[in-house]
């Protein structure tokens, strides 16, 4: 069905007052007669924005874990995460799915049973969701299923992780440590050996990176980095191929990405919050000095939607540029063409938001399709 937005403030390079008109899945023109039949949106006195595009997100994790050992149905879960995406405007979507050597939920099990899920139940979520694959590094076991997953196309994007040293060094955190401890269903005394063990093969793990990077790469994967602790290691990971940094540990890693057009993920929650809960940049001030490319919602999905509002409103960022950082940007580091703007020919992935102190998506249109209405006004 085509869609007819008629008096809303449209964002194309600029906000301008357009109507709109959607034909199947893609955006048919801008300020021209609809067909017959089409259903009509009345977005007067609200923003019509293109759809945003989620890079890492794992909310998720806790549909499916509530709580310590509380798990739910994986069905369930990734339903209740699609709608939760789409009211906060979320079009596209890329669930970081961690697959640790650690049991529980971010174990092997559970990694297999969500890469099954998420292409089992992608035509019916409203959202475009795709797998993101967290690969802890150390988990090396795990390399030649990951090369499988990866030549087969199951993997949207591969990311290396590595929190094994972090782990190990997190003994003055016993509170942090207990966390850890507590999803995988292990004893401390056995999660602490375990993790020791793993430790001692880290002479294994960069040819297992290379080689992982080298496969996605050429299966045509984006492939990022994640929790760069240095230029060095941004520098390393170039010479790879990977040149996407999600969420550098300092200023100067992150200077590094951007001085080679790299692109650079921070958390929406950390603009959001006003700062790192975890000591790292502040992503309003990356965003400032131009080191932030792109934005996520890393562990909270309303911060998506917000943080492009909080930017503008600060002075950091005109609200174009903003939007651009959960939108355009990621779109384009994900080599995804189709999306990401408000043009004639793109995918129709568009929110409607009322710019209120705490703005809000009141609809959502996914590949054409309405997925999403919080506000009868619209169908007046």
């Amino acid at each position: 069905m085509s869609i007819h937005i008629t008096g809303g403030t449209v964002l194309t390079a600029v906000l301008t007052r357009a109507d709109l008109v959607t034909d199947g899945s893609s955006i048919a023109a801008l300020d021209a007669s609809p067909p017959a039949g089409a259903l009509r949106l009345d977005a007067t006195g609200f923003l019509v924005l293109p759809g945003m595009v989620d890079c890492h997100g794992d909310a998720f994790e806790r549909h499916i874990m509530p709580r310590p050992r509380v798990s739910f149905d994986i069905d369930l879960a990734l339903r209740d995460a699609d709608r939760a995406m789409l009211c906060c405007g979320i079009t596209t979507a890329f669930h970081g799915v961690t697959w640790s050597w650690e049991p529980g939920l971010r174990g092997a099990g559970n990694a297999r049973r969500l890469i099954d899920a998420i292409a089992r139940l992608a035509p019916e979520l409203g959202a475009d969701t795709r797998f993101h694959l967290r690969h802890e590094t150390f988990n090396l076991d795990a390399e030649a299923e990951i090369i499988e997953w990866l030549q087969a196309g199951r993997v949207g994007v591969l990311a290396f992780n590595d929190h094994t040293g972090g782990i190990l060094k997190e003994t003055t955190r016993p509170d942090k440590v207990a966390k850890m401890v507590e999803r995988t269903g292990l004893s401390h005394h056995d999660f602490m050996a375990l993790a020791q063990n793993v430790h001692d093969r880290g002479d294994e793990v960069p040819e297992s990176v290379a080689r992982l990077a080298k496969i996605s790469l050429a299966a045509g994967i984006p492939t990022l980095s994640h929790d760069d602790i240095s230029p060095d290691m941004r520098r390393w990971y170039r010479a790879l191929g990977v040149t996407v940094a999600e969420f550098p540990m300092d200023e100067a890693t992150a200077r590094e990405a951007v001085a080679h057009d790299e692109a650079t993920v921070f958390g929406a929650p950390n603009v959001v919050r006003g700062g790192s809960h975890t000591g790292c940049p502040a992503a309003e001030d990356m965003v400032g000095k131009r080191l932030c490319t792109i934005l996520a919602s890393d562990y909270y999905y309303p911060a998506l939607l917000l943080a492009p509002f909080m930017l503008a409103r600060n002075g950091t960022a005109s609200f174009s540029d903003a939007w651009r950082l959960v939108s355009q940007a990621p779109a384009a580091a994900l080599g995804l063409a189709d999306r990401g703007i408000i043009a004639p020919g793109m995918r129709a992935d568009l929110v409607i938001v009322e710019d209120a102190p705490q703005p809000r998506a009141v609809a959502t249109i996914a590949g054409g399709k309405l997925v999403q209405l919080a506000d009868q006004r619209l169908l007046a």
